[in-house]
């Protein structure tokens, strides 16, 4: 799928299925005629009524006489920039009104972000920007501010509804791997379906490689489906607005996905999933976090909050040496061995070194094994649906299911995570 640059490529093999129950007016001001004419295109196509202008003053104009649902506007204006207007705008809403504004900064102005919001403008986005993400941004907009009367803006989809749990806080885990090619995100992806089709769990599972996330692929799901970084970019955060950003996969587990991009991986700071997971601790039975290998801020401040840190292995000498560094490091950042679990994956595999002498050299138990059923699992990796949803009954989903049966019952015990708002 495209981005939106000047030139306006990028759209024209932009999927939607939106319904457009009422036209919605945004307003659009850029004094680029090409940005205007992409931007118009692509919010016609999604269903909206377009007004387009390329000065400032005339857009203040027209939201007093038009009132639109929502205004588009550029930062680098000439005469009046899009600041000053944003910032108009705000001393002109009343006490029930609120016409919500998202400004639109070149790559050379990335550095004005804290003014854009400083503005009053609600989010911000960078040109070039992912078509789905400028409709994702409106969306959460639109639906925040919509008056009561209002019709249901267009949609993709219905936003995920979570009742609202009131009994005691979810479960807390984390997969991570020990080195590349374990199998740390097939066991993350199956041990979530596990929980919710063999306990009757709900689960929330969350990609947390911000970089290189895999999810979308493993679960066939597209670029188009909104991410961490619709939350992490929110002028605020509450459970209503990530239950808009949740994706439903047909197994029944909910998703938070990873960023589409490497490069939007870096708007997630270290402080964006400990909120995130203590404004849904209460929504979900178990939240499950698929992390990365890096043990930066961001992955350490997520180890703080979990109950278990579940280490994926295989037993070859590669793998060993990684997990002996791995346990050494954590430990003397203060996690203990009753947090940090072993899981070896593909125990039945031959690789010359049996259970026992993995055991020996790490001098620790491991905690739980997972047999090697290759076809299996790579059938289900290559098909986007994974096996313990759609082969349940066979020697590796029965094995899967086993194991989170013993890994509900060994957290059953355990302190709540520790989350703070």
């Amino acid at each position: 799928m495209g981005r939106l640059s000047a030139s306006g490529r990028g759209y024209a093999g932009v999927r939607h299925n939106w319904v457009e129950l009422m036209a919605v007016r945004i307003l659009v001001v850029d004094s680029d005629p090409t940005v205007r004419r992409a931007l118009g295109n692509a919010l016609m196509q999604a269903g909206y009524q377009v007004i387009a202008s390329a000065d400032g003053t005339e857009a203040l104009r027209i939201v007093r006489a038009d009132k639109p649902a929502l205004v588009l506007i550029a930062a680098n204006l000439p005469n009046v920039d899009g600041f000053t207007i944003v910032s108009r705008l705000r001393l002109e809403d009343g006490p029930s009104t609120h016409t919500p504004a998202i400004l639109l900064l070149a790559e050379n102005e990335a550095s004005s972000r804290g003014k854009a919001l400083r503005s009053g403008a609600d989010d911000y986005l960078i040109k070039p920007f992912h078509p789905a993400e400028l409709m994702a941004r409106m969306r959460s907009l639109l639906s925040r501010y919509a008056p009561a009367e209002a019709a249901p803006v267009p949609a993709v989809r219905a936003p995920v509804v979570l009742p609202t749990r009131r009994q005691e806080p979810a479960r807390v885990v984390l997969f991570y791997g020990a080195k590349g090619g374990v199998g740390t995100t097939t066991i993350a992806i199956n041990t979530a379906i596990a929980l919710h089709k063999e306990l009757g769990k709900r689960v929330c599972l969350i990609d947390a490689n911000l970089q290189f996330g895999d999810h979308r692929v493993f679960l066939d799901l597209g670029l188009d489906r909104m991410s961490v970084v619709d939350l992490a970019t929110a002028p605020s955060l509450d459970t209503e607005l990530i239950r808009q950003i949740l994706v439903k996969h047909e197994s029944g587990i909910e998703l938070l996905l990873a960023p589409p991009s490497p490069e939007t991986a870096e708007l997630v700071t270290s402080d964006h999933l400990p909120d995130i997971i203590s404004h849904i601790v209460n929504e979900f039975d178990y939240i499950v976090l698929d992390v990365d290998q890096r043990l930066d801020e961001v992955n350490l401040r997520v180890m703080d909050v979990v109950q278990a840190i579940l280490v994926v292995m295989t037993a070859d000498l590669p793998c060993l040496k990684n997990v002996r560094l791995l346990l050494e490091t954590i430990g003397h950042l203060g996690y203990g061995e009753d947090k940090v679990k072993l899981i070896l994956n593909r125990s039945n595999a031959f690789t010359g070194i049996n259970i026992k002498n993995a055991e020996s050299a790490l001098k620790r138990r491991i905690d739980y094994q997972i047999i090697n059923e290759y076809r299996a699992a790579i059938g289900a990796l290559n098909s986007g649906a994974p096996f313990m949803y759609t082969k349940s009954d066979s020697v590796l989903g029965r094995n899967m299911a086993d194991f989170v049966k013993a890994l509900d019952k060994d957290l059953a015990d355990r302190p709540a995570a520790k989350l703070e708002r």
